[in-house]
């Protein structure tokens, strides 16, 4: 499905390059329906900035994954897989990789909006250095990172409501069809 009109579920996933707006669009996206944000990258470091073992990074996302409803973004395709077992919904955010890279550049300029993950300090430096350095992953991966998002999910979530979003308007259009009921989560046509 694409953009606007699309039905979601209780349990959506928001994936795309870095930079492609995956935190701001699941807030709004919580605003609009109440389901609760989990913030991957809040939950994978360390105190400390330490990366975790895949087999720990698997089982932190299985404990957040149990509750019924979420909105999880992140862009970690290599456990994706585990995420999309328990998905009904992906919005897959395919912002233009020089948007991304722009806006990962700025990131590095500004103090993070949101929270920083546990134990883990801010500092100017090594906001530099990690969002620039995205920079230069966001350039290699420019052709195939929603190729490859897109057949993982083919692979793993043949049961997922896909919804691509290739732009801030059709972002703001999906936002806007958007409603939320007891019964689930759906967008107007």
């Amino acid at each position: 499905m694409e953009g606007a009109g699309a039905p979601i579920g209780s349990r959506v996933l928001v994936i795309g390059m870095a930079g492609a707006g995956k935190s701001t669009f699941s807030r709004a996206l919580s605003a609009r329906t109440g389901l609760p944000v989990i913030h991957l990258d809040v939950h994978y470091w360390k105190p400390g900035w330490v990366r975790p073992s895949e087999s720990e990074w698997r089982d932190k996302q299985r404990g957040l994954l149990t509750e019924p409803a979420w909105i999880a973004d992140g862009n970690d395709l290599e456990t994706l897989d585990l995420r999309l077992g328990r998905a009904d919904t992906v919005v897959l955010l395919e912002t233009p990789w020089w948007i991304c890279a722009g806006r990962t550049f700025l990131r590095g300029l500004r103090k993070p909006l949101g929270e920083m993950p546990e134990g883990c300090d801010d500092s100017a430096i090594r906001r530099l250095r990690d969002e620039w350095r995205l920079v230069g992953v966001i350039w290699r991966h420019r052709r195939s990172e929603a190729e490859h998002a897109r057949t993982m999910i083919s692979q793993y979530g043949r049961h997922v409501v896909l919804c691509r979003i290739r732009s801030k308007r059709e972002g703001r259009d999906f936002l806007s069809a958007v409603t939320h009921s007891r019964a689930g989560t759906t967008a107007r046509p």
